[in-house]
């Protein structure tokens, strides 16, 4: 048996916590089943905005017609977009692999890591130890149970990357973020994309605005179904033919080249075996940790997509910051999530932050502002007459709850929503004080904050929430 200081299950942020360790003159082992990085370099968030960007830049291209340019596709080369994006990939993946092997304190496996006992793990034919151990280990896709899914190839997140030359037709499982962006992506280099959901909607979890809008976007280019059953999947002349029944046109199937399960993630708690060191998971093999990130196993934390919620790469960092913090501290910190960002870089793009106005309502008063970026200088220009911002605050405190931008640079916008709820006082007032430069996309985000209105509530007679304007 080995013995460590630390170990560490996966390197995507989990490797964030490793330099803490070392500076203590400690070993670290870590553990890791794939290339290195994570999801996030290797099968995530990078490789797929290198190839979002082609697409974004088509349907741009596009939507210049408005504008009073009509520009023409000559040529989407598959061969470079793909070298672009493994260029990027590989060049981490090495810049990591290097890291790692230069420093003698740190060995690594790289094997799936079983818990056997406390604290000790095996990993290949090696058992090792350690007092302090960080759970990152990630997840991975959740398959289906669709008669006939099992007897034909079909692609996930992790495979999708490797396919080589440009699909003519593709069928995607899931109205969720991942089966979004890679409908855009598909669709805009040429392909016939077929995107089949079983929830009403496209993007379950966002702002019903958003949701249909992103389905009205898609479809002038996707074939999308909603509230879809899936009935079964075969192989039939080379080609993947998907059976399905949709509420409105009945059954039907669908035959294409390619097929992408885009359908969630589960935990990876069945490899992993946390419980056998008396790690606790819920009911669906989530890790479960208290406000300091820590299981209910002393000296064992756990974050990122191990914990089942917020799976963002930035997210997962943060918690590494606490992890980092807490693993040789006296004194713990807490996690705060309160204004966890996200975006979907779909068409149209997505930025959220907190709460949606559903999920603010309970318990509090609150005020929903509600702007178009067309009725802005900036928004007239691009000519996206749907694009939106909304915002949630609370009444009569002027904090931030939450709020969405769909439209061209969604994730930049929101990102200052971000920061403003991170402020001391988490309230729009900064942005109601500050000169904005005109024109500008931001004026569309100030015109929201300026237009709140209470929505679950009768305003007190002569009082009235301060705007923008009045700032």
């Amino acid at each position: 048996m080995k013995e460590y200081g630390l170990i560490v299950i996966g390197t995507g942020a989990g490797m964030n916590v490793v330099d803490v360790a070392l500076q203590r003159g400690l070993r670290v082992a870590i553990v890791e089943e794939g290339p290195l990085g994570g999801t996030c370099l290797n099968r995530g968030c990078i490789p797929s905005k290198v190839l979002i960007h082609v697409a974004d830049s088509v349907r741009e291209a596009e939507a210049a017609q408005k504008a009073g340019v009509s520009l023409r596709l000559e040529k989407a080369d598959y061969a470079l977009i793909k070298k672009r994006m493994w260029d990027i990939v590989l060049t981490g993946r090495r810049e990591l692999e290097a890291g790692v092997k230069s420093v003698r304190e740190i060995d690594l496996y790289t094997s799936i890591g079983s818990f056997v006992s406390d604290y000790t793990m095996q990993v290949g034919d090696q058992t090792i130890k350690a007092p302090r151990i960080v759970i990152a280990s990630g997840a991975r896709a959740q398959i289906p149970p669709v008669p006939g899914l099992d007897k034909v190839k079909y692609h996930t997140y992790r495979t999708v990357f490797d396919i080589e030359e440009r699909p003519d037709s593709i069928v995607i499982l899931g109205g969720g973020y991942i089966g979004c962006e890679f409908a855009h992506f598909f669709s805009a280099v040429g392909t016939k994309v077929t995107l089949v959901g079983r929830n009403p909607v496209l993007l379950p979890h966002e702002e019903p605005e958003t949701s249909a809008m992103v389905k009205k976007r898609l479809s002038d280019h996707v074939e999308v179904h909603t509230a879809t059953d899936t009935l079964s999947v075969e192989s039939r002349n080379g080609m993947v033919a998907v059976t399905i029944r949709d509420p409105q046109s009945g059954e039907k199937t669908v035959e294409a080249q390619h097929l992408l399960v885009a359908t969630g993630v589960r935990s990876n708690s069945d490899w992993v075996k946390p419980e056998k060191t008396g790690v606790k998971m819920d009911d669906k093999g989530w890790v479960q940790t208290n406000q300091f990130l820590e299981t209910t196993k002393p000296n064992i934390y756990a974050l990122g997509d191990a914990l089942g919620r917020n799976m963002y790469r930035h997210t997962a960092n943060y918690q590494a910051s606490v992890v980092r913090y807490n693993l040789f501290a006296e004194k713990k910190i807490t996690v705060d999530l309160h204004a966890v960002p996200h975006a979907v870089f779909t068409d149209p793009q997505v930025g959220q932050v907190g709460m949606t106005e559903e999920d603010a309502k309970a318990g509090r008063k609150v005020m929903v502002g509600f702007a178009r970026y067309f009725d802005t200088a900036m928004g007239y220009a691009y000519g996206d007459e749907e694009a939106f911002v909304k915002v949630i605050v609370e009444h009569p405190s002027r904090r931030i709850l939450g709020a969405t931008v769909v439209g061209p640079q969604a994730s930049i916008l929101v990102q200052q929503v971000v920061n403003l709820m991170n402020s001391e006082a988490q309230t729009y007032m900064p942005l109601a004080r500050a000169q904005i430069i005109h024109p500008t996309l931001t004026e569309a985000l100030a015109s929201a904050f300026g237009a709140l209105r209470p929505v679950n509530f009768e305003p007190e007679p002569h009082r009235h929430e301060h705007t923008h304007k009045e700032a």
